[in-house]
């Protein structure tokens, strides 16, 4: 029997269960790997579009405290809204009020505190009535997510809605709320390129966050939402709404109270026209090249209102003087009891891109001419002379190299035999000259250098008697460190630009308080400043100050300091191109704005007279009469002890010196003048009254004389000597010098 053997078809319904179940198995495993390929596709690029926010927030805060420069009262210097980031207006959390926190929470994300980034409830509920509305109507973002935002922005979009969720999260993972609160409320912009709460404020409403009322702490609130859209001065009917949902949302919370919420509602606003950021970005650039390395900014000691008001006033100076050609100018403000800083000026009125416009003329070297005598009368004060000195103003030839070289007066005026009151107060060039022989130009320079003259860097033989001129350059801010010294009694220490800094102070005394307090007296003395300035000068101001006026050669630098009893102010004028102006002097340029600054300064301080030192000795005197040698005239004047005629100063040596002619001077005569009218003055310094000097000319005495004596001409060559005498008694014989006469 044949058996028949039945193969089931795998189309049968059994094979065909386990073809459909093993297919199904492909599947789902394809469709899994296919799923786990998605999502780590989509964890890679998350992963690569996440940034890590540490590093870019650390920057963020460390460029706010660097940057960040206040003056005295808190106030921001060189404030630009230009920046991507506020890094002047940073504000600590706990200096925020309580009630703009909270408004800011209401309205911008009412779970802060309790989800970790993202709100996933408020998420939903935007999704939802989004899907509604059939458009966008809210985005439901945190503070957190907002924050990310700012840091790392992106185009609108839900793949930039799931990187900013992840990096939310992360940045709450790394940050304390309170870190993140206090950095939006810092960095959220508002309209016209203002960040944050402080910046926002001041450009409303013209005040600080802790003089705000609650309606504009709402509208603070409530203008975040749309910058570009919200600004009160466009009127404020766009945000009116919004303000009173936020009112009633605080008052369902309990933060606010019904009746404060109508009065709110009904309160309108006055807005505060923001005044214009201080110019100040010079001074702000020195004093961050100065301070010590540190956070926290810098807290200066500058005053923002005062600097504002010198800057209009020397601004205005310049413009005025510009038709002479004139365009640059430096103030810088002092205040002598403390060292500090007040103002510091720095002004090319309507041309901002002058020659030197970029420049600070406040640390720029120039040369002051005359306005740095007082420093060098000062010094001979404490050398031995006195106000009632008698110097002789009379023409005045020096040698450089073997040449001569002749020196006069601004006026080209001398005035004979005058005191040295009125030598310094008329600023005469001749007296100066025989002054910096009386006390030698290495101990000047030593002096100036000691008063922190950094800019004079050459030696003694290279300046020489010309410092007395002022031929060596030096900065403005240097000139009122020395004024600030004599004010300040003659000692001097650096100037303050810190009002917090913690650097003790570094004192020295560079001239006794006596010769300081005759510097002052002198300065202030309108009547002994007469026969330069006359007796209506510009520099007699109402009030007892102590001025000096400067003016360079060519007119290049036009100088005025001044200080009374509580301030040292310093201006200079020119082009910092170093053109020339157009006969633009110390008291016909920057003496009116010196006084313009002195009135401000003035205001709401008691006057008072400049200090005198009570050591000072007061003497009627009578003073020779420079027209007639025969006549005196009486005149009260003051004396350092044992200056004064008939006194014996204790710590006073006198120094004797043959001022002209100079070793090795080579001169010729002058054809078109009679031989028997060609003298050559013989000048012999730091004789008193009753002394007398024997001339020694090729070893043979030719003549005896007070300090001068006429010698007359002759060619040849000469060697010559001389000895001091008082009665019959020897006191000085001078080295020999030699000249030669063609």
């Amino acid at each position: 029997m044949v058996s028949t053997v039945y193969v089931e078809s795998l189309e049968t319904p059994a094979f065909a269960g386990v073809t459909g179940w093993l297919t199904m198995r492909f599947k789902i495993k394809y469709l899994a790997l296919a799923a786990t390929a998605v999502v780590f596709a989509f964890s890679l690029a998350t992963y690569a579009a996440v940034t890590p926010l540490q590093s870019s927030l650390r920057a963020i805060q460390s460029d706010a405290q660097t940057l960040q420069i206040t003056d005295r009262n808190g106030k921001p210097l060189t404030v630009s809204y230009q920046n991507r980031w506020n890094v002047y207006d940073s504000v600590p959390l706990y200096n925020v009020p309580e009630f703009l926190q909270q408004a800011f929470i209401v309205s911008e994300d009412k779970r802060f505190f309790d989800h970790a980034g993202v709100d996933w409830q408020a998420r939903g509920s935007a999704l939802l009535q989004n899907w509604k509305s059939g458009h966008t109507v809210r985005g439901a973002s945190t503070i957190s997510e907002q924050v990310v935002r700012m840091v790392n922005p992106r185009p609108r979009s839900l793949w930039s809605k799931w990187v900013e969720g992840i990096e939310a999260m992360l940045l709450e993972r790394d940050y304390t709320k309170s870190d993140i609160l206090e950095f939006y409320l810092s960095q959220v912009p508002y309209a016209s390129n203002r960040r944050g709460v402080v910046q926002a404020a001041r450009y409303y409403f013209g005040r600080d966050l802790s003089t705000l009322s609650r309606k504009e702490m709402l509208a603070l609130a409530v203008l975040a939402r749309a910058p570009s859209s919200y600004d009160l001065y466009r009127g404020d009917k766009k945000i009116a709404g919004a303000m009173g949902r936020l009112a009633d949302a605080l008052t369902q919370r309990g933060i606010l109270d019904a009746e404060d919420a109508t009065q709110i509602k009904s309160q309108p606003f006055e807005l505060g026209q923001p005044s214009p950021p201080v110019n100040a970005e010079h001074f702000a650039a020195y004093a961050r090249s100065h301070a010590q390395a540190g956070g926290g900014g810098i807290h200066s000691t500058l005053d923002a209102d005062l600097q504002a008001r010198v800057q209009k006033i020397v601004d205005d100076r310049v413009r005025a003087l510009s038709r002479k050609n004139l365009h640059n100018a430096g103030a810088i403000v002092v205040d002598h009891t403390t060292g500090e800083i007040l103002a510091w000026v720095v002004a090319n009125a309507d041309n901002p891109g002058a020659p030197g416009s970029r420049i600070d003329a406040v640390t720029v070297p120039r040369q002051p001419g005359s306005a740095q005598k007082p420093l060098l009368y000062a010094l001979a004060l404490d050398a031995g002379w006195s106000p009632a000195t008698i110097i002789d103003d009379a023409q005045l030839s020096e040698a450089i190299g073997t040449g001569m070289h002749n020196f006069k007066n601004y006026s080209n005026i001398y005035y004979g035999r005058i005191t040295l009151r009125e030598a310094l107060a008329n600023s005469l060039n001749i007296p100066a000259l025989l002054t910096i022989h009386h006390v030698g130009t290495a101990k000047y320079l030593d002096t100036l250098h000691r008063l922190g003259f950094e800019s004079l860097d050459r030696g003694a033989e290279i300046y020489d008697e010309g410092l007395a001129l002022g031929n060596g350059e030096v900065t403005l801010l240097e000139l009122v460190q020395g004024f600030t010294a004599l004010a300040n009694r003659g000692v001097y220490r650096p100037l303050r630009f810190l009002s917090d800094d913690p650097a003790p102070v570094m004192q020295r005394r560079v001239y006794s308080e006596e010769s300081a307090s005759l510097i002052g007296n002198i300065l202030s003395d309108a009547w002994a400043r007469r026969l330069e300035f006359g007796n209506s000068s510009v520099l007699n101001l109402p009030v007892q100050t102590a001025v000096k006026t400067g003016t360079s050669t060519d007119y290049r630098d036009a100088w005025t300091a001044g200080y009374n009893h509580k301030y040292v102010v310093g201006i200079w004028m020119g082009n910092l191109d170093r053109a020339p102006t157009d006969g633009v002097t110390g008291s016909t340029g920057p003496a009116l704005a010196l006084r313009s600054i002195f009135n401000e300064l003035s205001k709401n301080v008691a006057s008072r007279p400049l200090w005198r030192s009570p050591k000072l000795v007061q003497k009627d005197i009578c003073i020779e009469d420079p027209q007639d040698a025969a006549r005196c005239y009486m005149r009260s004047e003051l004396f350092i002890p044992g200056t004064e005629p008939g006194g014996t100063r204790a710590d006073g040596e006198q120094k004797f010196e043959i001022v002209r002619p100079t070793d090795g001077l080579q001169m010729a005569v002058d054809p078109r003048i009679p031989m028997d009218m060609q003298k050559l003055p013989f000048t012999m310094n730091g004789l008193k009254s009753t002394q007398k000097v024997e001339w020694i000319l090729n070893g043979t005495p030719i003549a005896t004389s007070k300090e001068r004596y006429l010698w007359p001409v002759k060619r040849g060559h000469y060697t010559l000597s001389a000895r001091v005498r008082e009665d019959a008694q020897t006191l000085y014989e001078a080295p020999q010098i030699s000249y030669t006469v063609k």
